[in-house]
């Protein structure tokens, strides 16, 4: 089960890109959350989307700032006519196994959208070796979504985001970069993010505890949104050591590598990972499925250039996990 953020004393919010350093292995979490929120509720504060640094290395940070430039700048504008999706698939914390599953979600949802050389990851170092690539961090996703937006045709034009991370109850997406970065990307942050940049038309994919949280702030005639788990449940399979989520593996590992509608990739995650909870005793994560009436009008054009084979899984399966 995923841990979640305790929150307790004085906000601390300084807005910096979190990049990743010079290693290729992951950093372990040794510390307790910091404090990032005051007042008897413990939430107070966190509508912001606060960051938080300490100790990293300026040379890692330039490289970092520097593959993330360069990665923005490859990005190509849309086709006139063509109804394109652009991708990015985020990694928003430090533990391995998010950084393995961004890494393939973005693989698989570029392939399926037809968004080759509009695609984007942002993941620490997977552990395996993996090529680097910018970290994901609230800092970098928001100047990725600033980018989609200036090159997307933001009228026709669809956003595909799938963020991978550690959830906390009643704040949002919480995440460690090693010891040295931590974050919140609450709900009312995302959407003013999205709502501010005029991006109408997007696919919300978000794998974390709680994430059915944002569902309320983020739905729309022309948002999708599907989430690991309800407002008030915790999601599964997110040990360092494995190479999926329930969710991911369900989701995308399996349902969306196959030409199926949406709609029924999604029923077939759900029917998934539900049998994969009843089967390991789990409390039900209930993963949530929103799509708005007017989803239809930029998602047939893209289900229509869809790959007409599915791909085989990779990696250990999430329910590795339930083995004792």
């Amino acid at each position: 089960m995923r841990f979640w953020l305790r929150a307790s004393v004085m906000l601390l919010a300084l807005g910096s890109a979190i990049p990743a350093v010079a290693q290729r292995q992951p950093q372990e979490h040794t510390t307790e959350w910091p404090g990032l929120v005051s007042g008897g509720s413990g939430i107070d504060g966190l509508e912001s989307g606060p960051e938080l640094q300490r100790g990293r290395e300026p040379l890692a940070m330039l490289a970092d700032q520097r593959r993330l430039s360069t990665a923005l700048a490859a990005l190509q504008p849309e086709r006139k006519g063509v109804v394109d999706a652009y991708v990015l698939s985020v990694a928003l914390d430090s533990d391995p196994v998010f950084a393995r599953e961004a890494r393939e979600s973005g693989r698989v949802l570029t392939r399926r959208y037809d968004a080759e050389g509009r695609a984007l990851v942002l993941a620490g170092p997977d552990g395996r070796g993996a090529a680097v690539v910018p970290a994901g961090s609230i800092t970098a996703l928001t100047l990725a979504l600033a980018r989609v937006a200036e090159l997307m045709d933001r009228e026709h034009d669809v956003l595909v985001l799938y963020v991978t991370s550690h959830g906390a109850p009643d704040a949002g997406l919480a995440y460690h970069d090693g010891d040295q970065g931590f974050g919140v990307l609450p709900p009312a942050r995302l959407a003013a993010l999205l709502d501010g940049l005029g991006i109408r038309n997007r696919l919300l994919l978000l794998s974390a505890c709680y994430s059915g949280a944002f569902v309320k702030r983020l739905m729309s005639d022309t948002t999708a949104i599907l989430t690991a788990a309800s407002a008030t449940r915790s999601s599964f399979g997110c040990r360092a050591e494995n190479d999926w989520t329930f969710f991911g593996d369900a989701l995308v590992n399996h349902a969306l590598r196959k030409p199926q509608p949406l709609a029924e990739a999604a029923a077939e995650a759900r029917k998934t990972i539900i049998g994969w909870e009843r089967a390991g005793r789990l409390d039900p994560s209930m993963p949530q499925v929103t799509i708005g009436d007017g989803v239809a009008t930029w998602l047939a054009p893209l289900e229509a250039r869809m790959p007409q084979v599915a791909t085989a899984p990779v990696g250990a399966p999430a329910t590795d996990a339930l083995k004792p």
